[in-house]
């Protein structure tokens, strides 16, 4: 390895404290390589001006311009910078020469324990006032709940907190990334922090980019003993969708990829993106993999900008509140949503005392906790977001939560948690039992039917572009008295949804990945791309 010992690399940085600490960082891992280095603080557009948000500061790059002009004019050798904040493009002369490993990417949303409530999304009272400057976060925040007031909230990290402290906001979002770096005390407030694969980060987000002058050949090499390729390869599928867009730090844009291995061995791609055009509009969720990364990004490009608003129908009752309803109705879509099926309470008279009581559906939720049952310190088990969502208004919270979509998976994995323990299981009477099934010891599981359900026959469904079927019991229903023509897509939600419409013909259809709003949400943006003839 080439050695630059006869040089002092100069290190440029801003001067808050999280870029101190990662300018240092990136110091004292070149010091273990044997490297002479100093600091340089420079100022930046960004940490001068203080009275706007991000999206209403001129042009990209506010918090990196006056740095690269340094490292252009040889005053500095090095820039630490914070990968989302660097513009798509570097300047001609400049490269990013190393990426850091990844910090945990996911956003952090700090609540003052007075404006805490378990019940609500998020666990933020009803109207509260949040605080972030960020379009992406804006856009997102207000798909999932669009009764909060955002308002600009600019600063450093400790800055930021000490704004909630003193009661300016309800609550206010990070990156967790930041605060994790810092190791502040947050035990005053109440933290959330979100599934990336839901609340979707800042393309890079968590990243370190170490900066350099091409010419600088002898510093480069000795930056490859500090660079991540993984990390490299995965936020560079990100930054590519960024720079298609078209967009800096200000766009309403998040992109998430992780990488992943499949059963053949092979790396499989797999990025979760919302795109929204303004803070305030809706964003359209996507979620697309795939095997190769060279023109992965234009792909997913290429399918957002060719979705086009359809007609939809779900074989559900939809809620006015519903992400489902509200996002795709504010984007263009005309969604119509009826169940074909009806729900009877079963009435149970005593509990038996278990370990574990797993809910595989927000019906199961619904007509057990109905019921006010008598539980003691029980623990509990969900399948999908959605379910775990429907506990929480029951002041209860999961203990574990199957996010595949493939029942039988998650079954292995909730029958490891559980280690031999007893379950109880809500469920609808003549329940496929997909989650039993994987248990080895049929002793230790306990069925208890809480309702059943009746399919209607006589119910005339109304046509649309998009057909999404919720359960089995509503495709029986469905296929009663309609057909279904080959110019429909179908989204079915799970494998046995999928399986029941096999046996009428429907061959090809869309599955989400998780079992909740956003997986439905995903999975009709899919069958939303409508690529131009050519």
């Amino acid at each position: 390895m080439a050695k630059n010992s006869k040089k002092t690399i100069v290190i440029g940085s801003r001067g808050s404290e999280l870029a101190l600490w990662q300018a240092n960082f990136i110091m004292s891992e070149l010091e273990k390589l044997g490297e002479t280095v100093e600091l340089k603080i420079i100022k930046t557009q960004g940490d001068k001006i203080q009275d706007l948000s991000f999206d209403k500061l001129e042009g990209k790059g506010f918090f990196t311009k006056e740095i690269e002009e340094a490292l252009l004019s040889n005053e500095i050798d090095l820039a630490v910078h914070s990968h989302k904040d660097l513009p798509t493009d570097s300047p001609e002369g400049l490269i990013i020469a190393a990426v850091s490993d990844r910090e945990d990417p996911s956003e952090l949303i700090l609540i003052n324990k007075d404006a805490v409530d378990e019940k609500q999304k998020f666990c933020i009272k009803k109207n509260a006032i949040i605080g972030t400057s960020s379009a992406r976060r804006k856009s997102q925040l207000l798909a999932f709940r669009d009764d909060i007031q955002i308002q600009d909230l600019r600063g450093n990290v400790p800055t930021r907190i000490q704004k909630l402290r003193d009661k300016k906001y309800d609550a206010i979002m990070l990156a967790a990334a930041g605060v994790e770096r810092l190791q502040i005390d947050l035990s005053e407030f109440h933290c959330q922090k979100l599934n990336p694969k839901e609340f979707v980060p800042a393309p890079a987000q968590g990243v370190l980019a170490l900066q350099i002058r091409e010419e600088d050949k002898s510093l480069f090499e000795i930056l490859q003993a500090l660079n991540k390729q993984e990390v490299a390869a995965a936020i560079a599928i990100e930054r590519k969708v960024l720079n298609l867009f078209d967009g800096g730090c200000q766009l309403p844009l998040g992109v998430y990829c992780e990488m992943d291995v499949n059963e053949e061995d092979e790396t499989v791609y797999k990025v979760w993106t919302s795109r929204a055009k303004t803070s305030d509009s809706a964003p359209i969720f996507l979620f697309t993999e795939n095997q190769k990364s060279e023109g992965f990004a234009e792909r997913i490009v290429n399918k957002i900008n060719s979705i086009q608003p359809t007609s939809v129908f779900i074989s559900r009752n939809l809620h006015p509140n519903s992400l489902f309803l509200k996002n795709l109705s504010k984007l263009g879509y005309d969604v119509k949503g009826e169940t074909l099926i009806e729900f009877k309470k079963i009435e149970y008279k005593q509990l038996p005392q278990t370990d574990w009581i797993f809910f595989s559906s927000k019906h199961a939720v619904e007509y057990f906790f109905d019921q006010q049952p008598q539980l003691t310190n029980q623990k509990i088990g969900t399948v999908g977001k959605g379910t775990s969502d429907a506990i929480r208004k029951y002041g209860k919270r999961a203990d574990f939560i199957g996010y595949s979509t493939d029942t039988k998976l998650t079954g292995k994995q909730f029958a490891s948690q559980v280690k031999g323990g007893t379950v109880l299981f809500p469920q609808a009477k003549e329940s496929l039992r997909s989650i039993q099934k994987q248990f080895t010891d049929a002793s230790k599981i306990t069925d208890l039917p809480v309702y059943q359900t009746i399919l209607y026959d006589d119910v005339e469904v109304p046509q649309a572009g998009i057909m999404v079927f919720t359960s089995p019991s509503n495709v029986d229903a469905f296929f009663k008295k309609n057909k279904l023509n080959s110019s429909q897509r179908i989204v079915a939600m799970g494998g046995a949804t999928e399986h029941e419409l096999s046996k009428h013909g429907i061959k090809k259809c869309v599955m989400p990945i998780t079992f909740d709003d956003l997986g439905l949400l995903q999975a009709v943006f899919e069958q939303s791309v409508i690529y131009p003839e050519k």
